[in-house]
């Protein structure tokens, strides 16, 4: 399975194919890899989440952020050419 880590911006940092493993044996592998051996420290920093389930993640934000349409927020005053 692939996982990735993600920093606290949802950006990508890394990522890894660890085979038929869980999310707790990749939290531990990308923990060994930043050298910071305590849970909460680096959950400060990032999150570990398989690649499936960053990508779902994505998509969903995506379509939030397509389904408002900001020009029906906007008041007529600011269209010059309908005044």
């Amino acid at each position: 399975m692939k996982f990735v880590l993600v920093n606290k911006y949802d950006e990508i940092v890394s990522r890894v194919d660890l085979g038929d493993v869980g999310v707790s044996e990749a939290k531990t592998y990308f923990k060994g890899v930043k050298k910071m051996p305590d849970d909460n420290d680096f959950d400060k920093l990032w999150r570990v989440m398989t690649e499936q389930e960053y990508d779902n993640q994505f998509k969903a934000t995506l379509q939030k952020q397509r389904k408002y349409e900001w020009w029906k927020d906007e008041e007529s005053y600011l269209d010059l050419e309908k005044s």
